[in-house]
């Protein structure tokens, strides 16, 4: 169908394109001040550390909207089942997979895989030590030498993961917008996706920006509360 016949829909709501945009600086910063930290100076890893405390905090309000944001950035709206995931998957690769407004079935669980891998970054960096640098992570006290020894093997080695899962991410942003004409990252920064006519009732609803803040306050706030009391 000709671009210029399809409408715009709105299909991600503020929150979740704030939380995107935030979590790929903060990922970013994240790599550079944790890999960077024998050029940069032993100081990077202070920085490291407030980025992935930011991290962990994005992903609790993303936990958290995924239940109570807009219609395409809860859970129940873009996680399939096995059957769906299986069909989404020939269709796509018989040329047939049908648009979707929000996230498809492959893309859904790419998102849980990234969440999921990210939250397991920032989990384990709690718990690090580098005697060299002199630093230790918020929780590291609370456990044993041999048990951060462990956990910081958990950190580096799934760096690479996310490493891959990104990697998958942009080449699928690539193919999509190759091979299927869909602008992935433009919908993601401005809202809108190009749908066909007769599809403006899949707008996003829900998901007002009160809540989303009061959902942001709260998950900073149990992060802070994490680091500082415990």
């Amino acid at each position: 169908m000709n671009g210029d016949a399809r409408v715009r829909v709105r299909v991600w709501d503020l929150p979740t394109r704030l939380f995107h945009g935030a979590l790929v600086l903060l990922v970013a910063a994240s790599v550079v001040t944790g890999k960077l930290d024998s050029v940069l100076g032993p100081s990077t890893l202070e920085w490291h550390k407030r980025s992935g405390l930011a991290i962990l905090a994005l992903l609790a309000f993303r936990v958290a909207w995924g239940f109570a944001g807009g219609t395409h950035a809860r859970f129940a709206g873009f996680l399939r089942g096995p059957r769906a995931l299986v069909a989404y998957a020939r269709a796509l690769a018989a040329g047939s997979a049908p648009e979707t407004a929000g996230h498809n079935p492959l893309g859904g669980w790419s998102v849980v895989a990234m969440l999921s891998a990210l939250a397991a970054q920032a989990a384990t960096g709690l718990f690090l030590v580098q005697e060299d640098y002199g630093f230790q992570g918020p929780l590291a006290r609370h456990v044993s030498g041999a048990t951060s020894d462990r956990l910081n093997a958990i950190h580096e080695a799934n760096f690479w993961v996310i490493a891959a899962l990104v990697a998958l991410h942009l080449a699928a942003v690539v193919f999509y917008a190759v091979a299927k004409r869909q602008d992935l990252v433009g919908a993601m920064i401005g809202g809108d996706k190009r749908l066909a006519p007769g599809r403006e009732g899949e707008a996003s609803r829900g998901g007002g920006g009160l809540l989303a803040a009061a959902i942001a306050f709260a998950a900073a706030a149990a992060v802070w509360g994490l680091v500082s009391l415990a």
